[in-house]
């Protein structure tokens, strides 16, 4: 199970990584890019080397320290969050986390999250999914780490469909993604049809140009979890997964995070490409981080 832990991690950071140059660019499946690659000038990530991710592999990061060290709390995370941001270190964060930190240090840092369906909160939800076995205790830590930012309701239901994605892939079912859904309808209802349609659409063969105009690629939680379910649906080679995913433009970077993440999850460290690892920032400590979260997980009460 530590070579899932270790995968999870780094599946979801080389996702994002990927994703990073093409965030909030159009589609591109003409030229399918393999390996990372720089922004354009003008970009705001365009100061990123090839290989560094953004916003939410920090986040997830630095929850997942938190958690290992016996110390996470929300108003702990709320003050490490807007510290970052003050300090100018968290990467292109989305509306409404940009929204949360000024919030938190104009406030005082008074927890002051903002009313969006964004999918900014999504990232944080995977250590909780790697930590606790119990569901109710993954769905309710997942929602009040995601109120920090996001106050809605549709982003709190986004963040644990994907919690629970991971949350059962990494302990060995086949049926992770049926199990997600299944929750996604009971958090909310829209965006469990949503993922329903967009699972269908790809057992039905339809092209990714046709899916894409029907899913959407956007920022939203109902737009960005589909497509990581059309996609890890509908392909199951671990490098053609993340490849594809990078190149879908719109909200890249979190869609490829999160099949980087559940691919890592469900095959291990072993199934992710070496190439990719290899030149994925701080790799090493990534997995390190893993493994703290997996001695966090083998020996809590």
């Amino acid at each position: 199970m530590l070579d899932q832990f270790k995968g999870c991690l780094l599946g979801a950071a080389m996702g994002d990584a990927l994703g990073m140059a093409r965030e909030s660019t159009p589609p591109d499946f003409q030229r399918l890019h393999e390996g990372y690659r720089r922004a354009w000038r003008g970009h705001p990530n365009a100061g990123l080397r090839p290989g560094q991710f953004t916003d939410d592999t920090q986040m997830m990061l630095l929850v997942a320290g938190m958690l290992a060290d016996g110390t996470y709390s929300e108003q702990g995370y709320a003050a490490a969050l807007a510290r970052m941001y003050m300090n100018e270190d968290l990467r292109f964060p989305d509306g409404a986390v940009d929204a949360a930190c000024r919030g938190l240090l104009l406030s005082g840092e008074r927890l002051c999250g903002v009313a969006s369906n964004t999918a900014g909160c999504v990232s944080i939800s995977i250590p909780f999914a790697l930590v606790y076995d119990d569901l109710v205790d993954v769905t309710e830590r997942v929602v009040q780490a995601c109120s920090v930012t996001h106050t809605l309701p549709a982003a709190h239901a986004g963040a644990v469909t994907v919690a629970m994605l991971v949350h059962y892939a990494i302990r060995g079912r086949p049926d992770a993604l049926t199990l997600a859904m299944k929750h996604a309808d009971f958090e909310d209802i829209t965006l469990g049809n949503k993922i329903r349609g967009a699972v269908r659409l790809a057992s039905e063969g339809i092209s990714l140009e046709s899916a894409l105009s029907v899913i959407g690629n956007d920022v939203t939680v109902y737009q960005t979890v589909p497509l990581a379910f059309f996609l890890i649906e509908r392909i199951q080679d671990v490098a053609s997964l993340l490849n594809t995913a990078a190149h879908v433009g719109g909200n890249t970077d979190t869609i490829a995070y999160i099949c980087g993440a559940y691919a890592g999850a469900a095959y291990g460290k072993s199934a992710l490409p070496g190439d990719l690892l290899e030149d994925l920032e701080d790799r090493d400590e990534i997995e390190s981080m893993a493994t703290r979260l997996y001695e966090r997980y083998t020996t809590k009460p």
